[in-house]
């Protein structure tokens, strides 16, 4: 049984490098990048202005007609208007943005 100190301090640093690996590779696959995903969605709720096209988190699309702090008003259809929480806004679309087609180039 090695008590040495060269010994014990190599071995737990052996013991520890596979859970301090796999915490640095966890960080940068999954961390970081919904952190920048998080960012990104900030920055796109705080630039929504009237006229602007949404998909709402449900699916919905829409056309914001007033915003507040922490609100928007979303008309889904002709005269039917909802408050919607601001970050509950999944896309913003620009004003006469078309939708995004399905790549037509796989025809049979």
């Amino acid at each position: 049984m090695p008590t040495g100190a060269d010994g014990g301090t190599m071995g737990m640093v052996m013991q520890l490098a596979p859970f301090i690996l796999i915490f640095v590779l966890f960080y940068f696959l999954m961390i970081r990048p919904q952190q920048r995903r998080m960012q990104e969605h900030q920055r796109m709720i705080a630039a929504v202005k009237r006229g602007d096209s949404v998909v709402l988190s449900n699916g919905m699309i829409g056309k914001v007609t007033r915003v507040e702090e922490a609100e928007a008003m979303v008309e889904i259809s002709q005269g039917v208007n909802v408050a919607v929480v601001k970050s509950m806004i999944a896309e913003v679309r620009a004003k006469g943005e078309p939708a995004k087609v399905a790549d037509k180039s796989k025809k049979a």
